[in-house]
């Protein structure tokens, strides 16, 4: 009996494309699944310096749920460089802007590592605000997130 650790290599990857419908999930439980599903840690062939995750991509990231009162309360700041710039955003103008998206995207960004393989593993993630996507080609999987856990779902 073999008692070594399998690493693989790059071109030995098998990617798959999964589909992910955010309507009513709670944020950060989504953004975790999300995450480990790009970095490949549900794989039994785990290699922490190759990119073996799947393509992830998720629908209906507008209709996300946050918990508690992080829809009003969370802010997020930045500086224009100006004298007095500093400007603030919180997650409900985000989520009703231009650009609500952004939400999931960042969320899963942090989670993550940083440098050139967490770059490209975030390539591998495509959100879209609405309900349909241009991926039907690839055949994507569905995954049932709400039904993992039933803290996953938000009830309102």
């Amino acid at each position: 009996m073999n008692k070594s650790t399998q690493s693989i290599r790059p071109q030995d990857v098998e990617k798959k494309w999964i589909l992910i419908d955010a309507q009513d999930l709670v944020l950060g439980r989504l953004s975790t699944i999300v995450a480990n599903r790009l970095r490949g840690k549900h794989k039994p062939s785990y290699t922490p310096h190759v990119d073996c995750g799947d393509y992830v991509v998720v629908v209906n990231a507008e209709k996300v749920h946050l918990t508690g009162k992080k829809l009003t309360d969370k802010k997020f700041y930045w500086h224009t460089g100006y004298p007095g710039g500093i400007k603030e955003r919180t997650m409900e103008t985000i989520l009703t802007g231009r650009f609500p998206e952004r939400v999931v995207e960042k969320a899963v960004e942090r989670m993550v590592p940083r440098g050139p393989l967490g770059r490209q593993i975030m390539k591998n993630l495509k959100v879209y605000a609405g309900a349909t996507h241009p991926h039907e080609a690839q055949n994507p999987q569905v995954l049932d997130v709400s039904s993992m856990n039933e803290k996953n779902k938000r009830r309102i």
